[in-house]
């Protein structure tokens, strides 16, 4: 059965890498080459990473707002902070599967561009276009870096969220707000490094691609 598995996550893995050398290819006989289709992605992953740094600040504002309850309905507290985990986990979801997009073409790209530059008959423009192929590896190794270091925060966030949004599910009594006031520093302190690793990811995306549009 394991084997079976390994089988299936190969064939698997060689039918989307097919998938996508068919789509880049339809892209480039439209006019729209690969190294757009990169700078396109990354533009979107910037915009999703804003995104889910105001999906998590206003999380956080939920949930620094349940500790100050004095009374009333427990219940609507906990579908409000539930909503906020929900929406904050679509988002982590989201975040991931743009930069998997970005791997995705990036892998493309260089590969279409490393059997073009053995193709050329000038040794100076091939060394041109040698250069530029190390210096577009470059911003992007930086790029993905930053990017990945960003989402990493995201889940240790995320746990803390389902903790106390499950414990309060369990527990609609002033224990469970105990709870989330003991959790509240840590929490403060996760949302604040996930927004500063956001920040610089973004920050990262909007060099990467004013570098692209220079080269």
């Amino acid at each position: 059965m394991r084997y079976s598995n390994q089988i299936l996550i190969t064939v698997t893995a060689v039918f989307m890498v097919a998938c996508s050398s068919v789509y880049y290819n339809a892209l480039e006989k439209i006019g729209i080459p690969k190294r757009d289709v990169l700078v396109s992605r990354v533009e979107k992953a910037r915009d999703t990473q804003e995104e889910t740094r105001e999906q998590f600040k206003s999380a956080l504002e939920q949930f620094s707002a349940a500790t100050n309850f004095k009374g009333g309905d427990l219940e609507s507290i906990y579908k409000r902070l539930n909503r906020e985990y929900e929406a904050s986990a679509d988002k982590a979801k989201e975040v991931r599967s743009r930069i998997e997009d970005i791997e995705s073409v990036s892998a493309a790209l260089f590969k279409e561009w490393e059997q073009e530059i053995t193709q050329y008959s000038n040794p100076t423009l091939k060394q041109s276009s040698q250069e530029k192929l190390n210096t577009t590896k470059s911003y992007y190794r930086q790029l993905i870096s930053v990017m990945k270091g960003a989402e990493s925060r995201i889940q240790p966030v995320l746990t803390v969220f389902n903790d106390q949004v499950m414990y309060l599910k369990h527990n609609l009594n002033a224990r469970a707000i105990a709870s989330l006031k003991g959790e509240l520093q840590t929490l403060q302190s996760n949302v604040s490094t996930l927004v500063a690793a956001m920040e610089k990811s973004i920050n990262e995306a909007n060099t990467f691609i004013s570098n692209m549009e220079r080269n």
